[in-house]
């Protein structure tokens, strides 16, 4: 169907479609359109021939929408772009695919270093275009490929041609990742087991992974931790309308139940403004956070 500013395609189309309930902070405002294409080609039609802006997201687990919605066209890719392929030297994952999704096929499958996947909230075309890393690995450690649409087709891009660096990623200028390959290593299935459920419970004994929350609120500076910065300068437990910092873990914003995505955001600058007081390091977002303001 087209509608707007979109071309003819086969996936689900919806104008002023609400955001907020679709993210793990459970707020902000609508997407002018929102898009979910049906496969690769569906993509590809959408990028060539759209008429207004393309802003992506995936899991929304590491995002803020802001209150004033997304103007524009939100993509998100979903169904079609969930396939997960075990090969017998690592696994093939579309970007819709969670990470723990990914881990577990490959646990399943007895082969390991994709373990650190499953400490990662999100999907793998997010943990591509950040480089998401936990316990002690990243994605540019296991990454052979990944196939990106871009207005000039479906490109399969090296790792190095990535040039993956600490949450971040050089992909093409408005590409977006599809799919992506992981090397593993056959192992012992028990201990790639004992491995994913020593991280499920760190995890739940540092992070608050049942509240309304995103993942890492800010990078780690080079050499330091984020959280013990926060820590340092009062922050722990500090709250503006219905957010708050984590008693947990300090680098982790909550929404209590009433939260604003201004609320979110004011009291992320606040803490960072009480960080570079106290310390004199300014700590950079690793939440991202699109959209306009409310008024």
């Amino acid at each position: 169907m087209t509608e707007g500013p979109l071309p003819p395609l086969r996936g689900r189309v919806q104008a002023g479609a609400p955001l907020g309930a679709g993210t793990w902070f459970r707020v902000g405002g609508a997407a002018d359109w929102l898009v979910r294409p049906a496969d690769t080609d569906d993509l590809l039609r959408l990028l060539r021939r759209a008429e207004a802006p393309i802003t992506v997201i995936g899991a929304a687990s590491n995002l803020i929408i802001r209150d004033g919605g997304v103007r524009g066209i939100v993509l998100r890719l979903a169904r079609g772009f969930g396939d997960v392929v075990v090969e017998g030297d690592g696994v093939v994952a579309g970007a819709a695919a969670l990470d723990a999704t990914v881990a577990e096929h490959a646990a399943a499958a007895g082969l390991s270093g994709l373990e650190f996947l499953s400490g990662i909230p999100g999907a793998i075309g997010g943990a591509v275009a950040m480089n998401a890393g936990a316990y002690g690995a990243e994605v540019a450690d296991r990454l052979d490929w990944a196939e990106i649409a871009t207005v000039d087709g479906l490109l399969r891009v090296r790792t190095a041609e990535l040039r993956l660096s600490y949450r971040r990623s050089q992909l093409p200028p408005g590409g977006v990742v599809v799919r992506a390959r992981f090397h593993a290593v056959p192992g012992d299935k028990e201990a790639i087991a004992a491995r994913m459920a020593a991280i499920r419970e760190s995890r739940e004994a540092t992070q608050p992974v049942r509240a309304r929350t995103g993942g890492s609120t800010f990078a780690n500076p080079p050499g330091q931790k984020a959280w013990a910065l926060i820590d340092a300068a009062g922050c722990r437990g500090r709250s503006l309308g219905g957010a708050q910092v984590s008693e947990k873990h300090c680098n982790f914003l909550l929404n209590t139940g009433d939260a604003t995505a201004a609320d979110l955001e004011d009291l992320g600058e606040a803490v960072r403004a009480a960080v570079l007081a106290h310390s004199g390091i300014s700590l950079e977002w690793e939440i991202k956070r699109i959209g306009e303001r409310s008024a």
